[in-house]
């Protein structure tokens, strides 16, 4: 068995899969976030990490019963970058060391992104070997190129230059009243919007994206004028779909066409999928909605990936 943890911004996550490659168990369990804020100081979801992994694992033990683990797989960071940095997890990084050396199994170490893009892969049941990937979530929103050919290797295109697509949606989800993180519940919200929505301007030049702008256009109407939350929601989708729209058909006008992987909490969202899906002319797929966002089954796969590697090796 290969355990994964994933101890992200607002996710603590761990999973387990086996040899081949099939998920045995998959529990994650929310960050908590007071209401009306707009997110979590890093020490206030470290020490929240550390209360949930121990919880999380006596479930993963009622799941799968005694554990036999090959190797260990954690995020390490946020991206495969060596000044990427966050505090959060640092929790999940502690664990894994702890465990690995007690079991004298490898820890296998990787970033949040490549668990995104390798969980998102596997859910998708893609096999290309180099592609576009979109990661768009409240910590990310960025336009990469991918190779599974030789490992996973991610150069970035480009992306947002300011604000991120899930922070465009808490922060007007939280002034429309919607908890944090606002996502899921704006999302319902808009389907009772009928045709209709307000027109957020788009932000997008070359391969780089804004959504600050949009976001102070939003404000400010819901400030000056009385409109149905509902149509704000919808036109909060249509807008960050069509960056997401432009920023794609940009890079295939400077790198050509490749086929698209959709990964990231924003991409769990229906609207926003199928209207990438009818106005892109690419092969598209996404991540399955239940691991779009943060999960621990691509850190798993990873230290499936690596122990195979060394097997090869040896």
């Amino acid at each position: 068995m290969f355990l994964g943890i994933d101890t992200s911004c607002y996710t603590t996550s761990l999973a387990v899969v086996d040899t081949q490659g099939r998920l045995l168990s998959d529990r994650r369990q929310l960050l908590k976030v007071p209401a009306g804020e707009r997110g979590l100081r890093q020490s206030d979801g470290v020490f929240q990490h550390l209360q949930n992994i121990p919880l999380l694992a006596a479930q993963l033990k009622e799941d799968i019963g005694a554990f036999e683990l090959k190797a260990i797989g954690v995020s390490r960071s946020p991206r495969p970058l060596p000044e990427s940095y966050m505090p959060v997890f640092v929790a999940g990084l502690s664990y894994a060391k702890t465990i690995a050396d007690i079991l004298a199994v490898p820890c296998c170490e990787l970033s949040h992104q490549e668990g995104h893009i390798l969980a998102g892969a596997w859910s998708a049941k893609v096999d290309w070997e180099e592609f576009y990937a979109l990661h768009v979530s409240g910590g990310t929103t960025e336009l990469l190129l991918v190779n599974l050919s030789d490992g996973i290797k991610i150069n970035q295109l480009g992306g947002s230059s300011d604000l991120h697509a899930g922070q465009f949606i808490d922060r007007v989800g939280v002034a429309l009243g919607l908890p944090f993180p606002a996502g899921p519940a704006l999302e319902k919200l808009a389907q009772h919007a009928g045709g209709s929505q307000i027109k957020v301007p788009v932000a997008v030049k070359g391969l780089s994206l804004s959504f600050s702008g949009p976001e102070s256009f939003v404000q400010r109407l819901l400030q000056t004028e009385k409109i149905e939350p509902a149509v704000v929601a919808r036109g909060l989708e249509q807008c960050i779909a069509e960056s997401l729209r432009r920023l794609i058909d940009n890079a295939v006008l400077r790198y050509g066409k490749k086929p698209v992987l959709f990964v990231g909490g924003v991409m769990a969202n229906h609207y926003i999928r199928q209207y990438l899906t009818q106005t892109l002319n690419l092969e598209c797929n996404f991540a399955q909605a239940n691991y779009a966002g943060d999960n621990a089954v691509g850190a798993a796969l990873y230290a499936l990936y690596k122990t195979k590697l060394l097997q090869t090796a040896d």
